[in-house]
């Protein structure tokens, strides 16, 4: 399938999600910031306007870079101190094929702020761009190393420039270049490395026999070449995956806060339910009753629950539901049924043998009940918190979800599924970090 296809297609479902996307006035006032963001993504897929952020740290050559590409002096540049203090952009007057516009950003030294800001500067820069050039002028430092590694969870497809080749020998440069391949993260050992001059100097003898250096041309010649070559080929899958990236990261931002909202009152509902199943089990001496209750009540647990999180979720879909977290739970559920069996046995037992034990056997019977109710209440629960993690993933949302739009794009497209081994649209971490959100 050709990108334009892949492109096209996901332009309708994530606008499909969009139009489908409810929001309270209490989210629209909370999410602001990251719905602008979000349209304005979904607005340049559409529009195909794709966005190159320049990164790294200070005096690097950032700004030498964009005004080598660019063929005219429009960044700031200052030898002694980073010049850039904000991001700005311009758009670049180089016909792409598939592109309507591309445009360049500069973005300040990420050496010139705290850690802690470092990164939260490193995932925003990644969010609103399609691709990040990350220039360095020598062998990796920790600040970059870190640089890279936010980047890449964030999902960010990235090229390494090595500025300043200018001051080395041909075999100097293999050497630097070889050392920054083996100073890599694992996970960015696929990363292409180019080296270039952007704002280079030769010497020049003076009139008094004094040795100056002054500008001389770029050699950005190979950069340029890759970079263009990118763009036509991949421009519109990196607009695809970085829309993409953006509707999951406001998806889950959403789900999130409504989890962070919600979570006590999930608790209560989750409570009220264990405390009916308890009392049932407690009091009922018929196994298969004890069974059949438990089931209708986490089916109504269910449905209680998809209410609390605004999902359309009706009784045949809240079994099927049921049945899945059943088996997502088995080695643990089967313990629990094979205790209730035995419990529910021995008490069922106990109670036949009344008549026998002139009612010994019954009051026997009552620490049974209470381990079955406790038993009862924990299945409740556990029950309650994985029906919150199956919506929180979205699996029972209405239409399609940005997750759901990936997997079905990838499996259709094989340079997405390419693409998304080297720069995967979430990472692992955020899912572990959702999980203090659920009751």
């Amino acid at each position: 399938m050709k990108n334009s296809s892949t492109s096209e297609l996901c332009k309708e479902l994530l606008s499909d999600w969009r139009r489908r996307l409810v929001l309270s006035k209490y989210e629209k006032t909370q999410q602001a910031g990251s719905l602008i963001a979000l349209d304005r993504q979904l607005n340049r897929l559409s529009k195909r306007h794709i966005r190159i952020s320049v990164f790294g740290r200070v005096g690097v050559g950032k700004s030498s870079l964009l005004n080598a590409l660019l063929r005219k002096k429009v960044f700031e540049t200052d030898v002694a101190h980073g010049s850039t203090r904000k991001t700005k952009s311009v758009a670049w007057q180089q016909n792409v094929d598939n592109l309507t516009k591309v445009e360049l950003i500069d973005t300040p030294g990420i050496d010139e702020i705290a850690a802690i800001a470092r990164a939260r500067l490193a995932s925003r820069i990644a969010l609103n761009s399609d691709l990040v050039l990350l220039v360095i002028d020598n062998d990796l430092s920790i600040v970059e190393i870190e640089a890279i590694e936010t980047l890449l969870k964030c999902g960010k497809p990235l090229l390494l420039i090595l500025n300043r080749c200018d001051q080395w020998e041909s075999n100097e440069i293999n050497q630097v270049v070889k050392s920054i391949r083996n100073r890599l993260p694992k996970k960015a050992q696929h990363l292409q490395i180019e080296a270039i001059s952007a704002a280079p100097r030769i010497p020049k003898i003076t009139a008094n026999g004094l040795i100056r250096s002054e500008p001389s041309n770029p050699k950005i010649k190979s950069l340029e070449k890759t970079l263009i070559k990118l763009l036509e080929t991949q421009g519109e899958l990196l607009l695809t995956l970085n829309a993409l990236r953006q509707a999951e990261h406001f998806s889950q931002a959403l789900k999130s806060a409504r989890l962070k909202r919600r979570k006590l009152e999930a608790q209560t509902i989750i409570g009220k339910f264990a405390a009916i199943k308890a009392s049932g089990v407690a009091i009922n001496p018929l196994l298969m009753f004890d069974f059949a209750a438990g089931v209708a009540l986490d089916t109504a647990l269910i449905i209680q629950l998809s209410k609390l999180y605004e999902l359309e979720l009706k009784g045949s879909s809240a079994r099927k539901l049921l049945k899945r977290l059943s088996i997502h739970n088995s080695f643990l559920g089967g313990a629990q049924v094979g205790i209730q069996v035995i419990l529910g046995m021995i008490r069922h037992l106990l109670v036949i043998a009344t008549p026998f034990t002139g009612g010994i056997s019954l009051a026997s019977s009552a620490p049974v009940a209470l381990v079955q109710a406790a038993v009862a209440v924990h299945t409740t629960k556990v029950t309650g918190r994985l029906a919150a993690k199956e919506f929180l993933e979205g699996k029972h949302h209405k239409g399609y979800q940005p997750s759901s739009i990936v997997y079905r794009l990838a499996s259709i497209d094989p340079r997405i599924r390419n693409c998304l081994n080297h720069w995967p649209i979430w990472n692992a971490q955020k899912g572990k970090n959702m999980q203090t959100l659920l009751p």
